[in-house]
C-alpha cells in the first residue's frame, strides 16, 4: 500500500501553520494518505475548542487530510503523557501507519529521540536528581527539565523541555518506545509563529492569537491566517453563535460544583493531590470568576495549565479511575470524516486489523457492543459534546454525537 502519514492535532482552529506543517510532512515522507487524530471538543492545554469537532474535521478534511479519528475525551484534556499516549496506541492499532510527524521548536529528531530516551528508561541517577528537584517545590515539568540538564550536562539540550511542542513530541517518541511501535517519527521544525503568541507574522499566526481576534472581531487578520475553507467554516459558526471562545463559558457552572463538592470529592480527581483539593475548595468558597480562581489557587508548583486541566475534569467528571482505565486501555477509533482517501483507508485498516474497534454510529455501537470500557468511555465523550453545546449563545441541543452524520467531502 502507498505510504500514510498520521498526524495528532487539536485543530483550534485549522490556520496556516497547519497547512504548512501538513505540507512539509507530506512532502518529507512522500506520504499519499494522512489519517489525523484530533481532539474533540475540549483541547489539552485546559480549554475549549473554538468550534466544535465536526466544524474542525471539515476544516482538516478540505485541507489534505483523508481521515480524521476522534481522540477520547480522557486523553484529549489528560497531560501530555497520557494525550500522546492515547493518539499513538490509536495509530499504531491502525496497522497502516508508516510514519508519523509532529511540529517542535526542535529541527534535530535525535536530539529529542535523546531525552525521550531519557524519560522513558528512567536511570537511576536521573530519578534521583528528579526527586531531588521536586523536593524544591518546583512544577513536575520544571523539575524534569532541571533534572534532565543535570544529567545531561550539555548545552545543547538547554531550552529543550521547556517549549511546549518539543515536550509534546517528546511525549509522542516515549509512547512510540513504550509500545514498540514500529511507526517512524519524523519532526517538522515550528517557525513563524509560535504557541501563545499574539502576532502575525507573514501569513501565520498561533491559535491562541486567531482566538484573541475573535473575541476583538478582527476579521480581516483572522482571513489573512487561515485557509479560505477554514476561514469561512469559522465565520459561519460565529454567525451562528455556535462557537466556544475558552473555558470561562462554564465559569458558574465550575464554580457550582466546586462548592458542591467537599474536599473528599475532589480528592476523586486527577492532578489534585499534596492538599491541592484544599487550597481549591478555599479558592472556590470566596471567588466569583474563574481568573480569580485560577490566580488564587497557581503557585510555583501548580502551573495555570494544569489548574485549568483539573477544572475541565471537575467540569465533565473525569477521575483519577477513569484515568487509569485509559493508561490500560487501546482506545477505540471514533471516525469522524473521510475523505474518497480516507474512505480506502478505512477498507484498508479492516484488512490490516480486522479486530479493531471503528465507531461509525454511536447508537449502533453502543446498542451492540459488549466492550463495557469503551461504552464507558465513549459515554464520557458523548457528555462531553452535551456540556460544549451548553455555551452555544441559540440552538444549544444535547445528543449531537447520535445526530450528527460522518463529514465527508
Amino acid at each position: 500500500m502507498s505510504k500514510v502519514l498520521g498526524v495528532v492535532a487539536e485543530y483550534n482552529p485549522f490556520h496556516n501553520g497547519h497547512a504548512l506543517h501538513l505540507a512539509k510532512s507530506k512532502e518529507k515522507t512522500g506520504a499519499e494518505y494522512t489519517i489525523c487524530i484530533m481532539s474533540g471538543n475540549f483541547v489539552q492545554r485546559g480549554n475549549t475548542s473554538i468550534v466544535d469537532k465536526w466544524t474542525k474535521t471539515e476544516m482538516a478534511l478540505r485541507n489534505g487530510i483523508d481521515l480524521v479519528i476522534e481522540l477520547p475525551t480522557i486523553y484529549a484534556i489528560s497531560s501530555a503523557e497520557n494525550f500522546a499516549e492515547g493518539a499513538i496506541k490509536i495509530l499504531d492499532s491502525l496497522k497502516i501507519v508508516d510514519t508519523i510527524s509532529f511540529g517542535s521548536e526542535e529541527a534535530d529528531i535525535d536530539i529529542l529521540n535523546r531525552l525521550a530516551t531519557i524519560l522513558h528508561d528512567e536511570p537511576r541517577k536521573y530519578t534521583e536528581l528528579l526527586n531531588n528537584e521536586l523536593k524544591k517545590g518546583l512544577s513536575f515539568p520544571k523539575a524534569r527539565e532541571n533534572a534532565v540538564l543535570l544529567y545531561l550536562n550539555d548545552p545543547k539540550y538547554f531550552n529543550i523541555l521547556n517549549q511546549p511542542n518539543n515536550t509534546l513530541a517528546i511525549e509522542y517518541l516515549k509512547a512510540l518506545k513504550k509500545y514498540k511501535s514500529h511507526i517512524m517519527p519524523i519532526t517538522v521544525k515550528r517557525e513563524k509563529a509560535f504557541y501563545n503568541s499574539n502576532c502575525i507574522v507573514d501569513e501565520y499566526a498561533s491559535a491562541t492569537a486567531i482566538r484573541n481576534m475573535v473575541i476583538n472581531e478582527q476579521y480581516d487578520d483572522i482571513r489573512k491566517v487561515m485557509p479560505r475553507t477554514s476561514y469561512d467554516l469559522l465565520l459561519e459558526e460565529i454567525e451562528n453563535k455556535k462557537y466556544v471562545i475558552d473555558i470561562s463559558k462554564f465559569e458558574k457552572e465550575i464554580l457550582y460544583i466546586l462548592r458542591r463538592l467537599s474536599t473528599y470529592d475532589l480528592k476523586k480527581f486527577p492532578e489534585i493531590n499534596e492538599g491541592l483539593e484544599n487550597a481549591i475548595k478555599n479558592a472556590a468558597n470566596s471567588c466569583n470568576t474563574l481568573p480569580e480562581l485560577i490566580n488564587m489557587i497557581k503557585s510555583k508548583r501548580y502551573t495555570q495549565t494544569r489548574i485549568q486541566r483539573i477544572l475541565l475534569y471537575i467540569l465533565l467528571n473525569i477521575t483519577k479511575k477513569d484515568m487509569f482505565i485509559s493508561r490500560k486501555t487501546v482506545p477505540y477509533a471514533r471516525i469522524l470524516g473521510y475523505s474518497p482517501k480516507g474512505k480506502e483507508l478505512i477498507s484498508k485498516i479492516h484488512e490490516a486489523n480486522p479486530k479493531i474497534t471503528l465507531i461509525t454510529s454511536v447508537k449502533n455501537f453502543l446498542d451492540s457492543s459488549n466492550n463495557k470500557t469503551y461504552k464507558y468511555m465513549l459515554n464520557k465523550d458523548i457528555l462531553a459534546t452535551n456540556i460544549y453545546t451548553l455555551a452555544y449563545q441559540k440552538d444549544s441541543v444535547a445528543n449531537l454525537d447520535y445526530t450528527k452524520k460522518i463529514v465527508t467531502i
